[in-house]
């Protein structure tokens, strides 16, 4: 029988004791990095627009995304090593809370071996389930990731939102939404059952705190459906109840699918939105999810006694589906021209072509359309990417 080494059993000892449960994270990373045998860490969060990697203590530099080692973890989900200035070695992991990227591990250590790199991984995998089970109740962790302070229709929505991304292995779904600080009401949802990937993308009419209620009450409506297994004419319904009940004089565009992960069967409602797109083999398919929509979520009186349309299709493995907002599409360029839907298709083809994470290439777009604005975007800008990839037998 194989013994534990001495730092597993350390570690044991530490998770087994039940008063480790309630110390702050800086004293537990600095007793399990001590337990692990290993020198030093420390743990950066990426801030709210992803574009800065911030340590969770005041012991060293916030770092660029974009232009670091560490970044380069964030941006790739893979370790990278460089020596430190003290002369020892430096092993950036990710930190993960299943498929969203919280930011990075920096472990310092005299040398880096097989064993030290697996402790290394270890301990990532032990700080990311920590933030993520402290993040919602420490404002600690808000604080550090924001630049600016947020207007209150946008503190309102984020509390709503889910985690930027979700996936297992036959599916990635993942979402960016901007002006970080300024949304009034643009909101996105997604969520797994065992068989279900659901996803919604909703645009609130107006910029305001009405806005923001709107897309809130929309959300809640939703997921009280979906969590008692409604399908969709359900809850669809369930949310224009909602609306015309709670805030008669307010509605929403949207929409609100559901995708089979076994068959990848993509079924959805366009309540008066922009048209998903679909990539396939690095090309946009022109028109394939184009359907006549249904008037908005809130209206149903426009509906008459027809009800709205479920339209539905097939995906193959590796199709990449966008749900949007038209705040994307209708952001101008340095030379003042539409940013437009075959620009927004094009780069996520490039993307896809050159091997890029979905997360990551919703972040550079996003970004990308940001740095083009002259000033602040006209309109939120929601993008969701769905990628189906089912396992092979």
């Amino acid at each position: 029988m194989t013994m534990p080494e001495a730092g597993e059993d350390q570690l044991h000892q530490f998770l087994a004791d039940s008063a480790n449960r309630t110390v702050d994270l800086t004293t537990a990373m600095a007793r399990c990095t001590k337990a692990l045998g290993l020198r030093h860490s420390v743990a950066y969060l990426a801030d709210i627009q992803q574009r800065h990697l911030v340590p969770l203590t005041d012991v060293t530099a916030t770092l660029p995304i974009d232009d670091s080692l560490a970044g380069w973890t964030y941006r790739t989900q893979s370790l990278r090593v460089e020596p430190a200035d003290s002369g020892a070695m430096v092993a950036w992991f990710p930190l993960l809370d299943g498929a969203e990227r919280l930011g990075v591990l920096a472990v310092h250590s005299p040398s880096l071996t097989a064993a030290s790199l697996n402790r290394g991984k270890a301990l990532a995998t032990l700080v990311a389930m920590m933030v993520t089970s402290r993040r919602t109740f420490k404002d600690s962790y808000v604080q550090r990731t924001r630049t600016e302070r947020m207007q209150l229709p946008s503190e309102m929505l984020r509390a709503f939102l889910p985690p930027r991304t979700i996936g297992n292995t036959r599916v990635v779904s993942t979402a960016v939404l901007e002006p970080a600080y300024e949304i009034g009401g643009d909101a996105f949802d997604h969520a797994l059952t065992e068989t279900t990937l659901h996803a919604t993308v909703l645009d609130a009419m107006g910029h305001d705190l009405a806005s923001g209620l709107t897309s809130a009450l929309s959300l809640a409506a939703c997921r009280n459906a979906r969590r008692v297994g409604a399908e969709l004419p359900e809850l669809a319904q369930t949310v224009d109840d909602a609306l015309a009940q709670w805030l008669p004089n307010q509605f929403c565009t949207g929409v609100l699918a559901q995708l089979d992960l076994a068959s990848g069967v993509l079924r959805w409602y366009n309540c008066g939105h922009p048209a998903p797109l679909l990539i396939r083999d690095q090309r946009l398919i022109e028109g394939a999810l184009e359907r006549d929509a249904d008037p908005p979520l809130g209206l149903p009186s426009l509906l008459g006694d027809r009800g709205r349309t479920i339209h539905e299709v097939t995906l193959r493995p590796g199709d990449r589906v966008l749900l949007y907002t038209d705040g994307v599409t209708e952001a101008r360029t340095h030379d003042g021209e539409l940013f437009g839907l075959q620009r927004f298709a094009d780069y996520v083809i490039r993307a896809t072509a050159a091997g890029e994470l979905a997360p990551e290439s919703l972040r550079r777009l996003i970004h990308s359309i940001l740095d083009a604005e002259t000033s602040r975007l006209r309109d939120d800008a929601t993008i969701m990417l769905v990628e189906w990839q089912p396992r092979t037998q």
